[in-house]
């Protein structure tokens, strides 16, 4: 068991506006993530959303409560949870129900579901599972998606830098869940902003996490009220906690990927406000 982990309390705009580097960077920015070896937790107070990975390599890992936190006699017990594999083959038990994950694909794993555990094919080539949870009101069956059951979005242009394609795979016109979403987006050759224009979600909450990032390269992740912008620069496997009233986009210094994933009052989509760059300040 899990007694304590990384918690990060809500931070007003207001406060915010007046953080320094460091200050911001540790308020929204996960470093610690994709450690061999670990399960990894860091629970959030906007929506109670938890973002957190798995690397099982010679030993399989097992997906245990956090007394402090949770106050709950197993992690599933008030809370849904997606997987989403980044790296080697995998497999995720569930129950005593096992689920193969190959890479970019995902697994949802309802309320309820006790005897969670991760393992690797390959402990040279371990899995990487980049994990989100939040409360759940009900207990919806688990779901292996894969490439042919993810709705995929082609979206943005060259001419924009922003031809990339969006794998919708944890939403609800996939999977039936309790408020969670979770996605993988990709990047064409040549294309270097992950959104734009820029959006927030009042009524949800957002973390990005990248990935497939080279070791010198850097996202430039712009955060804060549109009139008030501030800037992360974030390196590979590392993640962004976007509150309600931040804008989240970015731009990289090479090609990269990552996973968005999203809990709060609707499970729509397209619920969000957008500003364009003319907007930004």
């Amino acid at each position: 068991m899990n007694n304590k982990i990384d918690c990060r309390y809500a931070i007003g705009k207001k406060e915010a506006n007046d953080y320094n580097t460091n200050e911001l960077r540790e308020a929204f920015l996960a470093e610690s993530l994709m450690t061999p070896g670990k399960v990894v937790w860091i629970y959030t107070h906007y929506e109670r959303f938890m973002l957190g990975s798995a690397v099982p390599t010679t030993t399989p890992l097992t997906l245990e409560t956090i007394e402090d936190q949770l106050k709950m006699p197993f992690f599933t017990a008030r809370r849904e949870v997606g997987v989403i594999n980044i790296g080697g083959p995998g497999t995720i038990e569930v129950a005593g129900v096992s689920y193969d994950l190959g890479n970019e694909e995902a697994l949802y794993i309802g309320k309820g579901n006790d005897n969670v555990v991760f393992s690797s094919k390959d402990a040279n080539n371990p899995a990487k599972y980049y994990l989100n949870s939040a409360p759940a009101h009900h207990s919806y069956p688990c779901k292996k998606i894969g490439e042919l059951e993810a709705n995929v979005l082609n979206l943005g242009s060259q001419s924009t830098s922003n031809e990339r394609d969006i794998k919708q795979l944890i939403i609800n016109s996939v999977v039936d869940t309790c408020q969670l979403q979770m996605g993988l987006t990709r990047l064409k050759n040549g294309s270097v902003w992950n959104t734009m224009p820029a959006h927030q979600h009042d009524r949800r909450n957002e973390v990005y996490f990248y990935f497939d990032l080279g070791d010198d390269n850097r996202v430039c992740h712009f955060m804060g009220e549109p009139h008030e912008t501030r800037h992360l620069f974030v390196a590979n496997e590392q993640a962004v906690i976007s509150p309600p009233w931040s804008i989240h986009c970015g731009v990289g210094t090479g090609s990269y990927a990552f996973i968005w994933g999203m809990a709060g009052e609707n499970l729509d989509y397209d619920d969000m406000d957008k500003f364009p760059p003319s907007a930004l300040r």
